[in-house]
């Protein structure tokens, strides 16, 4: 009798058991796009750093000019001009006004920045037809954040807009998860490249290209390797070669019971792999593997050959293995998950764990409805195009009715008035 199937919890598990943050280091900010911030980062002085105009206009104290209208303008004389820059402190006397750009510290006294609009662009001499409100146009130091401010928490994966703001505090560095280096490697001698004319008994290469970008779309660097063939010497030699540069190893094809399946024979023979491989009660997707490589102990996650297996077993076991990698200490480092109600019905296996090809809509009546995009079979690869979720259905289940409460797996974002009212969403 064969051996009970493994359930989708622990092997999620186990592969979670096999890796671990990578130690931080110091990245030039330049580098650390992509990266999880392993330090909070607090504003060093006030940001903005002294009291600047917000317009390009006139410095002026507010009683010299609370009379301004368009009917009776207010004249004063224009003593300096302030560039962006300036460094040396000036004082605003009564009665007179200092030209001032925007960014350029504010004089000594200033109680408001009249902007050029509202004057007639005198040079020596300006007239103001509109009078400010006190503080108008006037950048205070520190309004952004005062110095201590905690301006990014550890655990925030950078994205352009923190690189500027890492850059407005004046960090040159930053210490960061660095981003795991991820070697993917198609298996297969029917398997060619795109853009090769195919033969009879041949298919194109989509697991390298779907899985390198799956890596990256984590935050993860992939590295695509080209298409191994189903001879174990070849293999063996490409897998050590791969690992000076690896932190993590992903395989496809070659882990069922086919006597062509090389990754397992090659992984399962004595010597310094440790790879097993098991049965998950998941469709689709049975067949899986996991382990360490080489001497160094670099963790390979063996999925199968199909693409539809072999994207819904990154999805499920290795993408929340990647984010445990970069930094993310939650229990269970998923995609969002949500409940909605399925639209059509169809039918699972009892004894596994199914995730569906779907796609979700609003009915008529405003709810949140999930319906699958294709078949099961785990070759129709074209609906992975138009699926935005995938459905589970637990052990046990063997069929989902119209109107039956489903989790679904978010492959993106709900548009932000969906996230609102959809019940059970979860991050």
């Amino acid at each position: 009798m064969s051996a009970p199937l493994t359930s989708v919890a622990a092997h999620r598990q186990s592969c979670l058991d096999l890796v671990r943050p990578l130690p931080p280091l110091d990245l030039a900010l330049r580098d650390a796009l992509g990266c999880v911030l392993a330090e909070d980062v607090v504003s060093p002085r006030p940001l903005p750093a002294f009291d600047n105009s917000a317009m390009d206009g006139y410095a002026v104290r507010v009683r010299d000019v609370e009379t301004a209208t368009e009917e009776n303008p207010v004249g004063l004389p224009v003593v300096g001009d302030i560039a962006a820059g300036r460094a040396d402190t000036l004082r605003l006397v009564g009665g007179t006004t200092a030209r001032i750009m925007t960014g350029a510290p504010v004089p000594q006294g200033t109680e408001a920045v009249v902007p050029v609009e509202w004057t007639d662009r005198g040079v020596s001499h300006v007239v103001v037809r509109r009078a400010p409100v006190p503080g108008q146009h006037i950048r205070l130091a520190g309004e952004d954040a005062p110095a201590g401010t905690l301006v990014l928490e550890a655990g925030t994966r950078l994205e352009p807009r923190h690189i500027g703001v890492l850059a407005a505090l004046g960090r040159a560095r930053v210490r960061v998860r660095p981003r795991p280096r991820v070697v993917v490697v198609s298996t297969g001698t029917e398997v060619v490249e795109p853009g090769v004319t195919l033969a009879r008994g041949q298919l194109h290469d989509a697991n390298g290209y779907l899985l390198t970008a799956a890596v990256e779309d984590v935050g993860a660097l992939g590295y695509r390797v080209g298409v191994v063939a189903d001879d174990a010497r070849e293999l063996a030699a490409v897998l050590d070669d791969q690992l000076v540069r690896a932190d993590v190893v992903i395989t496809s094809g070659g882990v069922s019971e086919g006597a062509y399946d090389t990754v397992k024979e090659v992984l399962s023979a004595p010597g310094v792999h440790a790879v097993r491989f098991d049965r998950v009660a998941v469709q689709p997707g049975m067949p899986q593997g996991l382990g360490t490589l080489g001497e160094q102990g670099v963790p390979v996650f063996t999925l199968p050959g199909n693409p539809v297996s072999s994207f819904v077993s990154f999805e499920v076991f290795v993408r929340p293995a990647l984010r445990r990698m970069l930094g993310d200490e939650g229990p269970d480092p998923q995609r969002p998950r949500v409940r909605a109600v399925a639209g059509t019905g169809w039918t699972s296996p009892e004894g596994k764990e199914q995730y569906v090809r779907a796609a979700w809509t609003r009915d008529a009546a405003g709810r949140f409805v999930v319906e699958p995009v294709s078949g099961h079979g785990s070759h129709l690869v074209t609906a992975l195009a138009r699926a935005t979720c995938l459905a589970v259905v637990p052990v046990g289940v063997s069929e989902v009715a119209p109107g039956d409460e489903v989790e679904c797996v978010l492959l993106g974002p709900l548009p932000p008035e969906a996230a609102l009212d959809v019940p059970g969403a979860r991050a």
